[in-house]
C-alpha cells in the first residue's frame, strides 16, 4: 500500500468529517458542551483533591509539637532537655522559647499587653518545639510524644494528630470518588458519541448502501465516522480546559480570602500540563472508542438490498 495515498485518504476523512461539523453547528455546540462538562468535572475534582494534599503535606510544621515544662523548672533543665531530644534519631530540630522570651513576645500583642503587665510574676513555662523527621510515622510520632511526657520537668505535651488524618481521609474519599464519578462521565461520553454517530449513520443509510454498491469496503465507509468521533472528543476536550481554567480562575480568588480569613495560606493549585493533556486524551479515547462502538453495531446491519 502506497504510505502517502494512505495518508490522503485518511487527512480527507478528517476534513470531511470536520467539515461535516461545521454544516451543523448548533447540534455540534450542544454535543460537544455535554462533553466537556463531562470531561471537566472529573478533572476539577482531581485538582482539588490535589491542592488539598499539598495543604496537608506541605507544611513543614504540620506534625511539630510543643513541650511544656513544669512551672519552676529551671532553665538549664529546658536546655538539657533538648540537647536530649536533638541526640534522637526521630527528631529533626529542637526550639528552646524560654519563659522571659515567651512572655516578652505576648506582651507586644496589645490584647495581653495589660493582662501581662498586671501579673507579679511570670506565668508561662519553658517550651520546646520539637520538629520530628519525615520518616516518622504517626505510631512512632505517638510513642516519642509518650516518652517526653515521662521526662523529669515535663508537665504537659501538645500532639495533635486527628486533624490531618481527618483531612487525609476525607482526601482519599475525594480521590477515589473522583476515579468513580470520572469512569461513569467517560462513559456517559462514549454513550453520546455513539449515540450521535448512530444518528447520523441512519440519515446516511442510503449513501452508505450506494458506496457498498460501488464497491466500497468497510474500512472505507468506517473512516468518516470514526473521525467524526474523534473530532468530538477532540472539541469536548478543549472545551473541558476551558472550563476546568475559567472554573479555577473565577474560584482561586474567593477561596484565597477565605483560607487568609483562617490565617492560612492556602491557594487552589492550578490545572498542570499532565492535567490537560490527560483531558484532551480522554476526550479523544473516548470520542473515537464511541464511534467505533456504534460503527461497529451499526454500520454492518446497513447492506445495500440487491432486486
Amino acid at each position: 500500500m502506497n504510505v502517502g495515498s494512505w495518508l490522503t485518504r485518511h487527512a480527507q476523512s478528517a476534513v470531511g468529517a470536520l467539515g461535516t461539523l461545521s454544516r451543523n453547528p448548533v447540534a455540534t455546540a450542544l454535543t460537544v458542551t455535554v462533553i466537556g462538562i463531562a470531561l471537566a468535572l472529573p478533572a476539577a475534582l482531581g485538582v482539588l483533591v490535589q491542592s488539598g494534599r499539598s495543604l496537608a503535606g506541605g507544611w513543614a510544621d504540620v506534625r511539630d509539637f510543643s513541650v511544656y515544662l513544669a512551672p519552676g523548672v529551671a532553665l538549664d533543665r529546658a536546655e538539657a532537655l533538648a540537647g536530649e531530644l536533638r541526640a534522637n534519631p526521630d527528631v529533626a530540630s529542637v526550639r528552646l522559647i524560654p519563659a522571659e522570651a515567651a512572655a516578652a513576645e505576648l506582651g507586644k500583642d496589645p490584647g495581653f499587653a495589660g493582662a501581662m503587665a498586671a501579673l507579679e510574676s511570670n506565668p508561662l513555662p519553658h517550651t520546646l518545639v520539637v520538629r520530628p523527621t519525615e520518616a516518622i510515622d504517626n505510631a512512632a510520632l505517638d510513642q516519642l510524644g509518650a516518652e517526653v511526657r515521662k521526662a523529669p520537668g515535663v508537665d504537659q505535651v501538645k500532639l495533635d494528630l486527628q486533624w490531618v488524618e481527618r483531612l487525609n481521609a476525607v482526601l482519599d474519599f475525594l480521590r477515589r470518588l473522583g476515579v468513580l464519578v470520572g469512569g461513569l462521565l467517560i462513559a456517559a461520553v462514549v454513550i453520546v458519541v455513539g449515540n450521535t454517530i448512530r444518528l447520523d449513520i441512519q440519515n446516511r443509510s442510503a449513501e452508505i448502501e450506494v458506496a457498498k454498491l460501488l464497491g466500497a469496503t468497510n474500512a472505507f465507509v468506517r473512516r468518516p465516522f470514526l473521525y467524526l468521533g474523534l473530532w468530538y472528543g477532540v472539541l469536548g476536550g478543549i472545551v473541558a480546559v476551558l472550563v476546568l481554567l475559567g472554573g479555577l480562575w473565577s474560584l482561586g480568588g474567593p477561596i484565597a480570602r477565605l483560607a487568609g480569613l483562617y490565617g492560612s495560606s492556602f491557594e487552589l493549585g492550578g490545572a498542570s500540563g499532565g492535567s490537560v493533556l490527560a483531558v484532551l486524551a480522554g476526550g479523544v479515547l473516548a470520542g473515537w472508542g464511541g464511534a467505533w462502538l456504534a460503527v461497529s453495531r451499526h454500520l454492518a446491519a446497513i447492506q445495500p438490498k440487491v432486486d
